[in-house]
């Protein structure tokens, strides 16, 4: 909690010339960096339970890479205002494709899950490549999506669509919250988790959709940002130790405290202030290798 609390403090206030700074470009900054991180922390969380697979996040499920589709489409079209309603259509898209191509043969299979994101991703990602090549002018907003940025500068109209969508973002993660105690008993196993009255295949269905939201929304306000949803959901049950029951909402906390720290980071540690995806992909791709060589 002490670490938390002067981590906040130094991103507020540190480099601040004075008062004004801190109100109309730290906290704006501060709300957004919670915000993102609280969500991609949980469904991290939530996605690893789900397939019972300890490398499964929302970037390599391929929402991240559906939602910065659309994202980038708002940004070259020049709406920028609508780039939250895109990335939410293109993460709803990704999210449709990926559901049915797991589902061929007629029923649901994990791995095939997992396949299907990877492919669905590595499409959008196509797609991006063929935007960047016919819209070299609009490269450095399109790096910022796909390397992530939390220096969105609101207007008033913005700030106003951002207040709602913090809202549905807070309700949707109270009810990702509240089904985690339903998702923690699938780790003992479908059939087990049916006798015991859930509907496994609605149960999944639910977390998906509002995973998927959650993912596009951050997507469409901070870009690509990798790594988080892997690495603090391993952190947060190795401290719990193995208590499950609080495990979705310390990973959600622990999210937002570690992008605090890596945006912190990432605006300090050059002159020239890096992508926020670069600092949690160099801390996420050795930890990637440590969960790997783990589980072997």
């Amino acid at each position: 909690m002490m670490f938390s609390v002067i981590i906040i403090y130094f991103y507020l206030a540190f480099g601040a010339e004075n008062l004004h700074i801190i109100q109309q470009i730290r906290l704006p900054r501060l709300v957004l960096t919670l915000l993102v991180g609280f969500v991609l922390g949980g469904v991290g969380h939530s996605f690893q339970i789900m397939l019972n697979n300890p490398l499964a996040e929302p970037y390599i499920l391929g929402i991240s890479s559906g939602a910065a589709f659309g994202s980038i489409l708002a940004t070259i079209s020049g709406m920028f205002i609508l780039t939250p309603i895109f990335g939410f259509i293109g993460a709803l898209l990704t999210m449709i494709l990926v559901w049915s191509l797991s589902h061929l043969g007629g029923f649901f299979d994990k791995t095939k899950l997992l396949l299907s994101g990877i492919i669905v991703g590595m499409f959008f990602s196509a797609l991006i490549s063929l935007l960047i090549y016919f819209n070299q002018r609009e490269i450095g907003n399109i790096i910022n999506i796909l390397m992530g940025n939390l220096g969105r500068i609101f207007t008033y109209n913005e700030w106003k669509y951002f207040i709602i969508i913090f809202g549905i973002s807070t309700v949707l993660m109270i009810w990702l919250f509240l089904l985690s105690s339903q998702l923690n008993i699938l780790t003992t196993g479908d059939l087990v988790a049916e006798s015991l009255g859930i509907n496994v295949k609605k149960l999944r269905r639910k977390i998906f959709i509002i995973s998927s939201i959650l993912t596009g929304i951050t997507v469409a306000y901070a870009g690509i940002i990798g790594f988080i949803g892997l690495v603090v959901p391993h952190i947060t049950r190795m401290l719990s130790g193995g208590n499950k029951r609080f495990t979705m909402i310390l990973s959600a906390l622990g999210g937002a405290v570690l992008l605090i720290f890596c945006d912190f980071i990432a605006m300090h540690i050059t002159a020239v202030e890096l992508p926020v995806g670069v600092v949690t992909a160099f801390i996420g791709c050795p930890f990637f290798i440590y969960i790997m060589a783990k589980n072997k």
